[in-house]
């Protein structure tokens, strides 16, 4: 039995462009739901799950870096913001509000496509139940590798699609630096220093989970001219 089509949830206060990007994802193989606005989109995500969703910045009311960051203290599904604005400050804002990926309008339908499919591609891929788990310790956190999980004690600590694919890059690579342009690569980003600046604000959010004081980390270190670390107990 083949698995079911992605779901993904599509907010934009436009609806000529919620019509169009529904046909069109719906043609490239997609479930498509929409929300008009923020609020729409909450009443719509309390009565389903998504595999992902495509939220636009500029909207009336809360815009979608609010609700990106309200959305990110109940739920891990992954987040790409599209934005009118050109501005990397305003692309910074929404990565640290808890987006994966952000699109600037206007854009190529196909182009939007690819970003949705790279999301989906880094997302963990569920393990056998049937391996022992390896376990990464950072203090009082832990990371479960096979399960993808982050722990303290016996709270979860939310990672977001692309804070689970990080730990998996670091923990394929355990006190070796990895490069800034490895990690674009691996997340399936396309190169440049922008996607660069974008990671080391993954790393900032990331170190708030893993650390006791982020800005001394501890265990995701930055080398000097080489990259990040990651170096557990």
């Amino acid at each position: 039995m083949s698995d079911p089509a992605p779901h993904l949830l599509i907010v934009d206060d436009d609806e000529r462009i919620r019509l169009l990007l529904r046909k069109f994802l719906a043609r490239n193989g997609f479930l498509v739901s929409v929300a008009r606005d923020a609020a729409h989109a909450r009443r719509v995500l309390s009565g389903l799950e998504f595999d992902l969703i495509v939220m636009d910045v500029m909207m009336p009311g809360e815009d979608g870096v609010e609700l990106t960051k309200s959305l990110r203290e109940t739920i891990q599904t992954p987040i790409l913001l599209l934005t009118a604005k050109g501005e990397t400050e305003d692309r910074i804002k929404g990565l640290e509000a808890g987006a994966d990926d952000y699109l600037a309008k206007p854009f190529e339908p196909k182009e939007l496509l690819l970003r949705i499919n790279a999301i989906l591609r880094r997302m963990p891929e569920p393990e056998p139940e049937n391996i022992a788990p390896k376990v990464l310790h950072m203090g009082p956190v832990r990371f479960d590798i096979e399960r993808s999980e982050l722990m303290q004690g016996e709270d979860l600590i939310r990672l977001t699609a692309t804070e689970v694919q990080l730990m998996r890059i670091f923990s394929e690579h355990l006190r070796e630096p990895v490069s800034r342009t490895k990690l674009v690569e691996d997340l399936g980003r396309d190169k440049g220093q922008a996607q660069e600046r974008a990671v080391d604000v993954q790393i900032t959010r990331l170190r708030r989970k893993i650390e006791m004081d982020p800005k001394q980390p501890r265990y995701l270190q930055t080398v000097r001219g080489e990259g990040y670390m990651l170096a557990p107990d």
